[in-house]
């Protein structure tokens, strides 16, 4: 297994994070993602979009993160929720549940305040690659 740290700053669609971070690290067969929120490949900031929406926006960017790790959903094994009122807990677990499927990896939900740009949702995930190589 390669232990060695490696830092996935570009997502797999080559959007690159506006702050001082990578979107995914991966050392000792895990994939770590940063934190995504429901901002598209095309950079579009657009929080006023339905809560739903913007889960599988954020899903969409995990994804996206993983894939530059050369890992994928299936490899999830944590993913932790910080949503802006519990009262979008069950929208988001049907929209979770849709987009997993049978994969049902360990999960946080996490009720916060205000999120950056006034999102409602955002998403991190651990992944675990074993001895394939994560990128």
């Amino acid at each position: 297994m390669d232990d060695s740290l490696r830092l996935h700053r570009q997502n797999h669609a080559g959007v690159t994070p506006a702050g001082h971070y990578s979107h995914a690290a991966s050392a000792g067969g895990f994939v770590f993602v940063s934190g995504q929120l429901p901002i598209p490949p095309d950079g579009t900031r657009a929080p006023g979009l339905p809560f739903a929406q913007q889960v599988r926006i954020a899903l969409q960017n995990v994804e996206l993160a993983l894939a530059a790790a050369h890992a994928s959903l299936r490899d999830v094994v944590k993913v932790t929720a910080y949503l802006t009122s519990e009262e979008h807990w069950a929208e988001f677990n049907a929209v979770y549940a849709e987009v997993f499927g049978e994969h049902r990896p360990a999960r946080a939900a996490v009720p916060v305040g205000p999120l950056h740009y006034g999102f409602l949702v955002e998403l991190d995930a651990i992944a675990y690659v074993g001895n394939r190589p994560a990128g």
